[in-house]
């Protein structure tokens, strides 16, 4: 199955190399280029793309009003925002997450890791680890925007204990096959849980379940999270290789 990539870049050169290598792939497609966030939500609803590759900074219509545009649409339900971005712009990374977008990379990301980065977002998972982005999660989505509230806890009502376990540690930058290990299950059981938690919250994919795992207060920065530690060490966001 052929995955649809919509390009959104002020950058004619950029979106056109961008073009080049992603339709070098037999299973990516690019089905349209915008120059702002509103021509990305037009061609969007036009072309219903498995995954925006969004830029944040544009003029006119930035990327992440774009961003909330689209996920914020119903008939949308199914295309998945990868941003574009630099790790100086931390504020901007969190916003996006609050809007709804799947992860993020930076603009210096090797042809490789983006090519992995799409298939991993098209898949429903997230780009949110490990090291420098759990630090943007735990110092940005722990406090809420201006002008909102946190998520009340209550919304966790419905998840069973094993799957608020799951959800915290897949908060925390864990991937299935972390998870899996640490609580001597497969990742296919991880992978159920992860699901399930995601259809009782009514959440898009991974990346809004970590965002609701932080602003319900199930994870906290640098405190007892209820999930059991896990294991230090390097690790990449599940579907990337490393």
């Amino acid at each position: 199955m052929t995955v649809k990539v919509l390009l959104a870049d002020d950058q004619a050169l950029l979106r056109a190399t961008f073009r080049i290598l992603i339709d070098s792939c037999p299973d990516l497609e690019v089905v349209g280029e915008a120059s702002d966030g509103a021509e990305a939500l037009e061609l969007a609803r036009t072309h219903h793309p498995d995954v925006v590759l969004m830029d944040i900074r544009m003029p006119g219509t930035d990327g992440l009003s774009g961003t909330a545009g689209i996920c914020a649409d119903p008939e949308l339900a199914t295309t998945r925002v990868l941003i574009l971005t630099t790790f100086e712009t931390e504020d901007y990374v969190a916003q996006a997450l609050r809007a709804g977008a799947s992860g993020f990379l930076g603009k210096d990301v090797t042809a490789d890791a983006l090519l992995a980065g799409i298939r991993t977002v098209a898949s429903g998972e997230a780009l949110l680890s490990p090291g420098a982005t759990r630090t943007l999660i735990t110092r940005f989505l722990t406090s809420p925007a201006p002008g909102t509230h946190l998520v009340p806890p209550e919304r966790l009502a419905d998840l069973t204990g094993r799957e608020r376990e799951v959800m915290a540690l897949a908060a925390e930058g864990g991937s299935n096959a972390e998870i899996a290990e640490l609580l001597v299950v497969s990742p296919l059981t991880v992978r159920t849980h992860i699901h399930r938690a995601m259809t009782k919250l009514n959440a898009r994919d991974r990346a809004q379940l970590v965002v609701i795992a932080y602003q319900t207060g199930l994870v906290r920065a640098g405190g007892d999270n209820g999930a059991p530690p896990r294991q230090s060490g390097s690790h990449t966001p599940d579907g990337i290789p490393g």
